[in-house]
């Protein structure tokens, strides 16, 4: 029988950028661990070296990172290491490639004074390629949105998210078509 640390090193780890409900604390945050035989492991707080616009769209009050380099903020988030099983789990949450599209871009961790993660940012030159998920074909007037620089589910924009298992499959629909083109 495999032990856990045989089967890691077995497997092959990517580095995954998450900014909305999948960081700690966070409702989709659990979906870390939806496979029981996957691995992840929290590595840093982060931030996107490019900034992005961070929105929260929809009746659903999902948290959007659209595809628009050069506008909003450098977005922060959180690093994990995950394998196959954990991506793929990642993948099906986030419908990517059909709604949200997996691409790797640099992110500057956030260090803080003693080193460990939890500050700010502390050096321009440290930063490290991570697969993060955006919304490419985005409706134009979504950049009219007011955007963030962290997302929180109970942040003072006051829009909570609604859980999956909590909508209408209709209602899902419309939702996307107010997203994409």
């Amino acid at each position: 029988m495999k032990t856990m640390a045989a089967s890691v090193a077995a497997s092959k780890l990517y580095k995954v950028f998450v900014y909305g409900t999948l960081k700690r604390g966070e409702p989709n945050h659990e979906c870390f661990s939806k496979c029981k035989d996957g691995y992840h492991k929290f590595l840093c707080e982060a931030e996107t070296v490019e900034k992005y616009p961070l929105i929260i769209g929809t009746r659903f009050n999902i948290p959007f990172l659209l595809h628009n380099p050069g506008k909003g903020f450098n977005v922060m988030g959180e690093v994990y290491e995950v394998d196959e099983r954990v991506l793929a789990d990642l993948d099906e949450l986030e419908d990517h490639p059909n709604y949200y599209c997996r691409n790797e871009f640099m992110v500057r961790p956030l260090l803080a004074s003693d080193g460990r993660s939890g500050g700010s940012s502390t050096s321009q030159i440290i930063k490290m390629p991570v697969w993060i998920y955006f919304i490419h074909n985005f409706r134009p007037e979504l950049l009219e949105r007011t955007t963030y620089r962290s997302y929180s589910n109970n942040g003072d924009h006051g829009l909570k998210y609604v859980s999956r298992y909590l909508r209408d499959p209709e209602s899902t629909e419309k939702a996307r078509r107010d997203i994409l083109v």
